[in-house]
């Protein structure tokens, strides 16, 4: 039998850390290694992949297992390649170390012990002599936590959006037309997530004037401009939470995640570059959310010399498609519940705060549910870990419900 744990440790032992926008390069960095390692796999388990092209050295992987039923329906399996940074991490980030039950390591949580549950559901799908009532495509995808650029991309393969690459061709052959149902590996605690956040995330450029630290009175600061700003951003992000306050997804919420500026202590700035994330229920609109922030800000900062620059995550959250979408999704995360059930574990179907490449699919057309093994708590944590029991009894349950 295909071993969870070896094939975690092999994921985790490959570093596939994002920039998350940063200038920053090193051997820890991009999602090459996960990728490569997956075209070894798939072409050792005699699965056709394919490349699809994301950005430099940012490949999704693709590869399908066939149904040996005709016209069986086609189901997208996804998990994305790409961890957050490794800085302030208690534990070697890349040392897949197992204690008490547990694999420790940088994405070992979030989200390689998804990927291990499905590689090895693969192939255990692979190994069994059962008929294959359903086809399904396996997606790795590129930049999820800090963009969904690889989302964007598969969905563009059945959708258009974005219009045709010329480095589509090969993926676009495997997709083929648009799967009847999707599940997204994250860490749901072998729940089942119908129901999640949507987020728009952008970039605040503060000017000012420069000038030397001896005369201040010169130039114009432009980190005294971002930090009324950042006022005004906390005192909206403290009123969100008393909207909806009782939604299953839990508030709106508004979070200053980054803030840079200045070049030397003699130096007055003239340039300060925040960064932010409003995270939506349901139903918000992401342009009716960051125009309210920027009419904050206007508000606290009369005349001065502020750009919001373009969103680079923009989406709706799960579910984001019609009635019919979001029932087909339900019976899929009733399937998924049934087998984690069969195999002697709680699930449930709930909502969630956080965002996923759900919201990305679920837009495409794809009725789309999130599950996986490991705790949303130990996600992005010092000391990152996962119930490597978890991670078993979540490929047994992708396999026995898609028998």
């Amino acid at each position: 039998m295909v071993d969870s744990l070896a094939t975690l440790a092999d994921l985790v032992r490959r570093p596939s850390v994002n920039p998350m926008g940063r200038d920053v390069s090193g051997p820890e960095y991009l999602e090459g290694r996960i990728t490569d390692y997956l075209v070894q796999r798939f072409s050792a388990a005699g699965l056709p992949w394919a490349r699809q092209p994301v950005a430099p050295g940012r490949d999704n992987i693709l590869a399908l297992l066939e149904a040996t039923v005709p016209g069986a329906p086609t189901v997208l399996w996804d998990a994305h390649q790409d961890t957050v940074p490794v800085e302030g991490m208690t534990i070697d980030p890349f040392l897949p170390l197992v204690r008490d039950g547990r694999l420790q390591g940088r994405g070992a949580c979030d989200v390689k012990g998804g990927m291990a549950a499905m590689l090895v559901g693969l192939e255990r799908l692979i190994g069994s002599a059962q008929p294959r009532p359903v086809t399904i495509l396996f997606t790795a995808t590129v930049n999820e936590e800090f963009g969904f650029s690889g989302a964007r991309a598969i969905a563009s393969l059945w959708s258009g959006a974005g219009g045709v690459s010329p480095g589509d061709g090969p993926a676009r052959a495997l997709a083929g037309a648009r799967p009847v149902a999707g599940i997204i590996a994250e860490p749901t605690g072998l729940d089942v997530v119908g129901m999640h956040k949507g987020a728009v995330r952008w970039r605040i450029r503060v000017g000012g004037r420069s000038c030397h630290s001896s005369f201040p009175e010169r130039g114009d600061n432009a980190i005294y401009t971002a930090a009324r700003a950042s006022l005004a951003i906390e005192a909206l992000a403290r009123e969100l939470l008393t909207r909806s306050p009782d939604h299953p997804c839990g508030p709106p919420t508004l979070s200053l995640g980054t803030i840079r500026g200045g070049f030397g202590v003699n130096l007055v700035p003239d340039n300060v570059i925040l960064e932010l994330d409003r995270r939506l229920v349901p139903g918000e609109l992401p342009r009716a959310a960051r125009d309210e922030v920027i009419r904050r800000v206007a508000e606290a900062c009369p005349g001065a010399a502020i750009e919001h620059e373009e969103p680079f995550v923009e989406h709706h959250g799960l579910p984001s498609g019609g009635a019919e979408t979001m029932l087909a999704g339900r019976r899929l995360a009733d399937r998924l519940g049934e087998a984690v059930r069969g195999q002697g574990r709680r699930s449930v179907v709930r909502a969630a705060r956080y965002g996923t490449n759900a919201s990305v699919y679920a837009a495409a057309g794809v009725p789309t549910v999130v599950f996986g093994p490991g705790s949303i708590d130990q996600a992005h944590t010092c000391d990152e870990w996962i119930d490597v029991a978890e991670v078993e009894i979540a490929a047994a349950a992708l396999v026995a419900a898609m028998a």
